[in-house]
C-alpha cells in the first residue's frame, strides 16, 4: 500500500504531516552521519530540459559508511530496474556525492545504518502535468516501503564484506510479524545496503549503472547547454 503526497504552489499546498515530509524528504538523518564525512543527498527537483523542451526529475547517488555509521540514497526505475547515471562524479573526499541521475520519474532507495540496525525508506517520485499550458509540473511523492530498525548481524563492512550486494535486513511490524519488501525493490535495496557499510565510499556507485553508450549521448546532449550544478 502506497501513500500519495503532492507538492503543489505555497497558497495551495496543506500542512503536510510527518509522513508527507518523509515522501518528499527522505529519511531524518542524524547530525552525526555529517559530523563523521558521510554526505548524503537524498533531495529530488525538477529541471527543464531546454532542447527537448520537457521537465524531468533531478536526484543523486550519494553517501558511504564509517564501521559504526552508514547512510547511502540512489535511484531506480519505477520497476526497479537499474537507472544509468547521467553525470558520474569523480572527487578526492570519500562518501559524498558519487553520480547524478536525470529521468521523467523514478524510485528513490535509502538506507541509513547504526551498525547492524537499519532503516529503509523506499519512495515513488512523478511528475503530475500543471492544469494551466506553460506551468511548471508538480511532484508527486508515494512511499512505497519504509521499514525501521531492521536486523543485519553481519559486519559487512569488514570480516563479512564478502556478502556485500547480497543480503536485506529482516524488518517487522510493531506488533512483531515480519514486513516483507517489495520484490521489485529487493536487488536495489541490497545493493544501497552495501552502499551504507562501503567505508570511504567513492569513485563507483552502488545502484546507478553506465549508461548505454547511445543514450548517454542523448543525454549529454540535451543538458551540454546546461550549467553544471551538483
Amino acid at each position: 500500500m502506497t501513500e500519495t503526497t503532492t507538492q503543489n504552489s505555497p497558497a495551495t499546498t496543506p500542512k503536510r504531516n510527518k509522513r508527507d515530509e518523509m515522501a518528499r524528504r527522505g529519511l531524518w538523518l542524524p547530525t552525526k552521519l555529517q559530523k563523521v564525512g558521510i554526505r548524503v543527498e537524498a533531495g529530488v527537483s525538477i529541471e527543464y530540459q531546454e532542447l527537448a523542451r520537457r521537465y524531468v526529475l533531478r536526484g543523486k547517488e550519494s553517501g558511504g559508511a564509517t564501521s559504526e555509521l552508514g547512510g547511502y540514497c540512489s535511484f531506480v526505475s519505477s520497476d526497479g530496474l537499474p537507472l544509468g547515471w547521467t553525470q558520474k562524479i569523480d572527487t578526492i573526499a570519500v562518501n559524498m556525492v558519487h553520480a547524478v541521475v536525470i529521468a521523467p520519474a523514478f524510485v528513490r532507495v535509502e538506507v541509513l545504518r547504526v551498525e547492524h540496525t537499519y532503516d529503509l525508506l523506499i519512495t515513488r517520485h512523478s511528475l503530475e502535468s500543471a492544469e494551466e499550458q506553460g506551468r511548471k509540473p508538480r511532484l508527486v511523492n508515494e512511499i512505497v516501503f519504509h521499514g525501521r530498525l531492521g536486523q543485519l548481524p553481519l559486519d559487512l563492512w569488514a570480516r563479512d564484506k564478502q556478502f556485500r550486494g547480497s543480503l536485506c535486513p529482516a524488518f517487522i511490524t510493531r506488533s512483531g510479524d515480519p514486513l516483507p519488501l517489495p520484490a521489485a525493490f529487493e536487488e536495489p535495496a541490497k545493493q544501497a545496503v552495501a552502499g551504507a557499510c562501503c567505508i570511504g565510499c567513492r569513485r563507483h556507485t552502488h545502484v546507478l549503472i553506465a549508461p548505454k553508450r547511445q543514450a548517454q549521448s542523448e543525454t549529454l546532449a540535451v543538458v551540454s547547454k546546461s550549467p553544471a550544478v551538483i
